[in-house]
C-alpha cells in the first residue's frame, strides 16, 4: 500500500460555508469546494471538511456529556496574537484555559474545540 499524500479531516456542523471561511482564514487555506452540504479548505496537503449534519450538537469540553472526539492544535508563535487573530475570525475563547501559558483553547463557530500552542 502506498502513502496517502493528501490527509482530510472533517468536522460536523449546522452551517458547512460558514465554518469552512472560518477555517480557511485561520489556515491560511483556500476553500476548494462550497455546496451548501459539504465545503473544504486546502491546506498544504491537508483538506478539512464541513459537513453539514442535521441538529448538530457541539461537544461540552471540558464535560464528557458529548465527547470532543478530535480537536485539532495549531503551533503559533505569538499565543496572545493568535488568540486576538481566532476571535476577530469568530472563535470563542473557552473559560477553563488549564495551561495559558503553554496554549489556549477556543471553539470554532460550530463549537469544535481547538487549541493554540507556542
Amino acid at each position: 500500500m502506498s502513502v496517502p499524500r493528501i490527509a482530510a479531516i472533517n468536522l460536523d456542523c449546522a452551517d458547512p460555508v460558514a465554518l469552512a471561511r472560518f477555517w480557511a482564514a485561520m489556515l491560511d487555506g483556500e476553500m476548494a469546494i462550497e455546496t451548501p452540504g459539504f465545503c473544504a479548505v486546502k491546506t498544504g496537503t491537508m483538506y478539512l471538511g464541513a459537513v453539514r449534519v442535521d441538529d448538530h450538537r457541539p461537544p461540552t469540553w471540558p464535560s464528557n456529556e458529548r465527547p470532543q472526539q478530535l480537536h485539532l492544535d495549531l503551533a503559533v508563535e505569538d499565543l496572545d496574537a493568535a488568540e486576538r487573530e481566532a476571535i476577530r475570525l469568530g472563535a470563542t475563547a473557552e473559560t477553563s484555559q488549564p495551561g495559558r501559558e503553554r496554549f489556549r483553547v477556543l471553539r470554532d463557530p460550530a463549537g469544535h474545540p481547538f487549541c493554540l500552542r507556542a
